[in-house]
């Protein structure tokens, strides 16, 4: 019997979902068919990606198709399929997903396992100074990697697990314990502060930046810039403060290292000399940085300046004029063509919830239920902080998180009167934040998590405790920083 090509129960599920809201639940006061049908439409997608009815990209299409289909963006079938189509014209869908091409280059390079033997061979005579250069290799190759799971599993995790296993801790006899468990939470707890500190470091933050443009009606516009100084300080404090809670927290029974020092500069000299491509990969890196970060216009001028995805293209066009990556590595980079196909179905549905008035009819109702608590817009704050940080418990995905909820949870903070820039940048950091709490909270934590050295107590301990000071990290740090950058 032939394998089904998606999930029945998760499928059932969604497709429930779907025609509940939509023919059984009657239509709210104040609100439209249309804008009821997209409603039902958008659950029903966000059910199937959270029960992974199908793999993410492939409900996407089906999303696109039924809007499209349905009617509900457009009068006549072809303002409908362009309304579906629309949000793949969004520079910052192509520049999530260029990134992530671009980061193919440190791993076929073998740059990024460089980078991260290179700060272990520093770093390296203590446990805690391993965690510690764990947590710097992860975060000096985030600017460039958006795929999280790429840079904390793909790139991080095997050099972690080389250094366990040179301390003979391993998860099959027991030996977890010597150095390998607290290594796997360094690992896994870098990924969501360095997540949270760039916009090009996990591919949900452009979705992110663009609900914050819709919820202030464009006023605020982050760019690259702006939320990379923005989040800069609390994200240092939060790395430089997370490999010793760790250390803390559950302490490894090694404590001197001098093994690991010598095990980096080993696989250094495996490496060789930085060859040719490796160079000129470390070349289109600072490149990058130096146009996202608008350093020409300094010195040249605003004529200079460029945006930031025409940049990332610039700097694929720059591997492949040089041969570090070639087409066939960009058309096999599935994880770049995948983002850019679900990002661009899910901005789609968030956009239209927005243009139907269903985003403003729920952010009134959800306001005037606040407003009777009596607890004021800091208290309120608070509130959705809070609230949109735990629920991701039952979340299996921060995309289908940030788009089920981001949107309304800043537009009802925004009404009641929340500073508007230190409230964008808190939820923004908590979108990254809430990646500590569970064992399926991203992409790589059953990565690091399937390595065996956590029990499932001793990982979500972890994760709630790191949540925690992360985000006090980011209210008290963060706040303080923002009120000194003049964003309030």
């Amino acid at each position: 019997m032939p394998t089904l090509p998606f999930k029945p129960w998760s499928t059932a599920i969604a497709v429930a979902t779907t025609l509940l809201i939509w023919l059984v639940i009657p239509l709210p006061e104040g609100l439209t068919p249309n804008a009821w049908l997209m409603l039902a439409i958008f659950v029903g997608t966000i059910v199937a990606i959270i029960g992974k009815a199908m793999p993410i990209g492939a409900i996407s299409v089906i999303a696109i198709s039924i809007v499209a289909a349905s009617g509900v963006t457009g009068d006549t079938p072809g303002e409908a399929i362009n309304v579906a189509l629309s949000s793949y014209a969004n520079p910052l869908i192509w520049l999530i997903a260029i990134a992530i091409m671009i980061s193919r280059g440190l791993i076929k390079t073998g740059l990024g396992a460089r980078i991260g033997y290179y700060f272990i061979s520093i770093f390296g005579k203590r446990t805690l100074g391993i965690g510690y250069g764990l947590a710097f290799s992860e975060l000096s190759i985030a600017p460039v990697t958006p795929s999280n799971t790429a840079r904390g599993g793909g790139i991080i995790h095997p050099i972690m697990r080389s250094i366990a296993h040179s301390f003979d801790s391993h998860p099959e006899d027991n030996t977890s314990g010597k150095i390998g468990k607290y290594l796997a939470l360094v690992n896994y707890h870098s990924n969501p502060i360095t997540s949270a500190m760039f916009i090009t470091a996990t591919a949900p933050n452009p979705l992110t930046v663009q609900l914050i443009s819709s919820a202030t009606g464009a006023e605020i516009q982050l760019s690259w810039l702006t939320w990379a100084v923005a989040m800069l300080l609390p994200g240092l404090v939060a790395i430089l403060a997370m490999p010793y809670i760790l250390y803390l927290l559950y302490p490894p029974e090694i404590k001197e290292t001098p093994n690991a020092t010598q095990l980096a500069r080993d696989k250094l000299a495996e490496l060789g000399k930085l060859s040719r491509n490796e160079g000129i990969m470390l070349f289109v890196f600072l490149v990058l940085l130096l146009l996202w970060a608008d350093i020409p216009a300094i010195f040249l001028g605003d004529a200079v300046t460029l945006n930031t995805t025409t940049s990332a293209f610039i700097g694929l066009s720059l591997l492949l004029l040089t041969g570090v990556l070639t087409w066939e590595d960009v058309l096999k980079e599935k994880n770049a063509w995948d983002t850019l196909l679900w990002f661009g179905a899910l901005i789609m549905m968030a956009s239209q919830l927005n243009e139907t008035g269903l985003i403003s009819w729920f952010s009134a109702n959800m306001q005037s239920w606040i407003t009777t608590m009596g607890i004021g817009w800091a208290g309120a704050s608070a509130l959705l902080v809070l609230t949109f940080l735990y629920t991701h418990y039952f979340f299996a995905s921060t995309t289908a998180h940030i788009t089920a909820m981001m949107a309304a949870f800043l537009t009802v903070g925004l009404s009641l009167g929340a500073p508007p820039m230190p409230f964008v940048l808190i939820m923004a950091a908590t979108s990254s934040i809430m990646m500590t709490l569970t064992h399926y909270a991203t992409g790589t934590s059953p990565v690091i998590f399937g390595s065996g050295y956590l029990t499932l107590g001793e990982w979500w301990k972890a994760g709630f405790i790191m949540s925690v000071v992360n985000l006090l990290i980011w209210v008290v740090v963060g706040g303080l920083w923002w009120k000194l950058l003049g964003h309030y």
